[in-house]
């Protein structure tokens, strides 16, 4: 039976085509956020949202999807999670009784710290063929991209 030859066409694509190497790298660390998660019991998803509720205060799920730029759907079932973990409240919005303010509790603050805490070597992990200096820049680069100043 003969051997199978090894083409290295994806090496050659990734030089011609960065948007497919940004989807790779991005399906890469996605699985690897994802077993992160797993070991703290909070998602990839979730993090950014008890990260944001921290950091902004409470705010409505319509808010938290824009800012995070994660699909409103997608968002509803976030929230839930979290919910159902006991990680946020939800309520009605007092001043758009059809919109729900979603706030952190305890338990929320609790799991996020326990979370952040691995945030450093999971990134020293994830980027570990680059420098400090090359993440630095790669991170430059991504916001250029992404339209921040």
């Amino acid at each position: 039976m003969p051997t199978k030859t090894r083409l290295n066409f994806f090496p050659r694509l990734v030089m011609e085509r960065p948007d497919i190497a940004l989807c790779r790298v991005s399906t890469l660390i996605t699985r690897a956020a994802e077993l992160q998660g797993h070991a703290n019991n909070v998602g990839a998803n979730h993090h950014l949202v008890l990260k944001m509720l921290v950091n902004v205060g409470p705010c409505s799920q319509q808010t938290l999807s824009e800012e995070l730029r994660i699909d409103r759907s997608v968002m509803v079932g976030i929230a839930d999670d979290l919910q159902k973990a006991g990680y946020v409240s939800r309520e009605r919005n007092p001043d758009d009784r059809r919109a729900y303010q979603v706030d952190i509790t305890g338990a929320g603050k609790t799991a996020l710290l326990h979370a952040e805490s691995s945030v450093p070597k999971f990134l020293n992990d994830v980027f570990a063929a680059l420098t400090a200096a090359e993440r630095d820049q790669l991170t430059k680069i991504l916001a250029k991209v992404l339209e921040i100043d």
